[in-house]
C-alpha cells in the first residue's frame, strides 16, 4: 500500500485556475476551499487538465443556472464535471468526499449484444446524472442536489472477454496479479466482468447513481461484490491539503502531476495504440485493493515509531530528512549515530519511484469503516485505486518490492483484489467500450 503516492500538493490560494479551453475560472479563496478541500487546490488543476475538468462554478454568493435550471447554492453542489472526453473522468478528477467501487458479473446466457446494450444504458444514465439532472424512472433520492462533482468511471476485468468473445481482444496487461505474501483475498469479494466506480462530494448523489445503475443492469448483470468509501468532506480544512488516510498519516505527496512530462506516458495508454489494445487507446488500467488497516497495532506504536514505519513527519507529512511534505526525500541522510534519518525498510523510502527505476502510479484512494469485529477491532482501512499505463510496469514492481520487506506490512492486510481496463472517454454520441464492443 504505498501511502507515500497521491494527489499533487498544495498550490498557492490564488483566485483563478485553468480550464480546458486555456481561459481561467475566477473563484474566491473562500469558494476554492469549499470546492477544493482536501484533495488541494492543485487537484482543481488537474480536473481540468485531464480532460474531465469542472464545468461549472461559482465566484460569489449567488445560484448557478444552467441547462438543468437552478443549481444548488454552494460551490459543492454545483460543480460539475464533463461525462465526455479524452479520457473517462473519475481518474484524474479530484478526489471527492464519498465513493461507491461494486463489480457486476454478466448474467448466465449474456454474451457480447447484452454488455453492449448494457455499456450504452450506463453511459447515457451516467451522462444525465453528472449533469444534474434525473433519469428516467428517477428514484428521487437527490433531488435538491447538484451534481456535486458526482464521476461515474467504467472498466473490464479479465472475464468480460471470453463471456462476449472476445477474448483475442484481451490485452496482457489484464493478465492475473502475482500474489503476495501479504494478501488474505477473498474471491468473491475480487475482480469482475465489470467494474464501476462512483464519486461523488455528496453521500445521497453518490448513492442515488449507485442504485440507478444498478437497476439499469437489469437481467443483463448481478453485482458480484460492492464497496463504500470515503474522504475528507470539502472545506473542512482551514486551507487546501493533501488527505490524510485513517491511520493518521498525509497520504497521496508523491502522486505523478499532469504537468509532469511523462504523466500520459505513465497513467495513459497512448492514443496510438494498436493490435489488441488498440481500443484502449487513452484509456488507463486500475489495480483495486481492499486493504485492512490493523489499527490497534498500529495505534499501539509511539509516534516516533509509526513516523519510522513510514518515513515522514505525521503532523505535516514532510520526510524525515527534513524540508516540507512536496521536499523530495534525501534516502543518503544519516543522523548523528550515523544511521539513516529514512530507515532502510520505511515505506517511503521503499515505494520511492527512484528506488523502484521509475515505476510509477495515480492513486486515488477511498477509506472504508465497515463496522466493529466480534473482537472489538475495527474493520476499517483503504480502498486503494491506482492507475498506470501498464499495471506490471507501475503496480506489481513497487507492490513486489514492499512485500520484501516494507516496515508497514504487520499493520496492513489485502483482503480484496481486481485488475481492470479502463478504455479512453466516450466521444460525443459514444458510449463507453464502444470502439470494443462494436469492432
Amino acid at each position: 500500500m504505498p501511502v507515500s503516492n497521491p494527489v499533487p500538493g498544495p498550490a498557492s490560494d490564488g483566485a483563478s485556475a485553468p480550464v480546458p479551453d486555456g481561459g481561467h475560472l475566477d473563484i474566491s479563496r473562500r469558494r476554492l476551499l469549499g470546492t477544493v478541500g482536501a484533495a488541494g487546490a492543485a487537484g482543481l488543476v488537474i480536473g481540468a487538465a485531464g480532460g474531465a475538468g469542472i464545468a461549472s462554478a461559482v465566484s460569489g454568493d449567488g445560484p448557478v443556472t444552467g441547462a438543468g435550471g437552478p443549481r444548488a447554492l454552494t460551490s459543492v453542489g454545483s460543480t460539475e464535471v464533463a461525462f465526455h472526453g479524452r479520457h473517462q473522468p473519475g481518474i484524474t478528477t479530484p478526489l471527492q468526499s464519498r465513493g461507491h467501487l461494486v463489480a457486476f458479473d454478466l448474467a448466465p446466457g449474456a454474451g457480447r449484444k447484452e454488455a453492449a446494450a448494457l455499456l450504452r444504458r450506463w453511459s447515457a444514465t451516467a451522462r444525465t446524472l453528472m449533469a444534474g439532472k434525473a433519469p428516467s424512472a428517477d428514484t428521487g433520492i437527490a433531488l435538491d442536489a447538484g451534481p456535486s462533482s458526482l464521476t461515474v468511471t467504467f472498466g473490464f476485468g479479465r472475464t468480460f472477454f471470453d463471456r462476449t468473445g472476445l477474448a483475442a481482444r484481451r490485452p496482457m496487461q489484464l493478465d492475473p496479479l502475482p500474489s503476495f505474501s501479504n494478501d488474505a483475498v477473498d474471491p468473491k469479494r475480487s475482480e469482475g466482468d465489470l467494474w464501476v466506480q462512483i464519486g461523488a462530494d455528496d453521500s445521497l448523489v453518490a448513492f442515488h447513481a449507485l442504485r440507478a445503475l444498478q437497476k439499469e443492469a437489469g437481467d443483463a448483470a448481478r453485482v458480484r461484490w460492492q464497496m463504500n468509501g470515503f474522504n475528507r468532506s470539502a472545506g473542512a480544512t482551514s486551507r487546501p491539503m493533501t488527505a490524510r488516510n485513517l491511520m493518521g498519516q498525509v497520504d497521496g505527496t508523491n502522486n505523478p502531476r499532469t504537468t509532469d512530462p511523462d504523466f500520459d506516458r505513465r497513467i495513459f495508454v497512448p492514443a496510438g495504440a494498436t493490435g489488441a489494445q488498440d481500443w484502449m487507446a487513452d484509456g488507463s488500467y486500475a489495480v483495486v485493493r481492499r486493504i485492512r488497516m490493523l489499527l490497534d497495532d498500529w495505534e499501539g506504536l509511539t509516534r516516533e515509531k509509526q513516523e519510522r514505519v513510514i518515513g515522514r513527519r505525521k503532523a505535516d507529512g514532510a520526510p524525515l530528512s527534513g524540508g516540507s511534505e512536496t521536499t523530495p526525500l534525501d534516502l543518503d541522510k544519516r543522523g548523528p549515530d550515523g544511521k539513516l534519518v529514512v530507515p532502510d525498510n520505511a515505506h517511503a523510502r521503499i515505494s520511492a519511484p527512484e528506488q523502484n527505476g521509475g515505476a510509477a502510479m495515480l492513486r486515488r484512494p477511498f477509506s472504508f469503516h465497515d463496522g466493529i469485529d466480534a473482537d472489538g477491532a475495527p474493520d476499517a482501512g483503504l480502498l486503494f485505486v491506482c492507475w498506470q499505463a501498464d499495471p506490471l510496469r507501475g503496480f506489481v514492481p513497487v507492490q513486489r518490492k514492499l512485500d520484501r520487506g516494507d516496515a508497514l506490512s504487520p499493520f496492513v492486510r489485502h483482503e480484496s483484489s481486481g485488475l481492470f481496463a479502463v478504455p479512453g472517454g466516450a466521444a460525443e454520441g459514444e458510449y463507453v467500450g464502444q470502439r470494443l464492443l462494436e469492432s
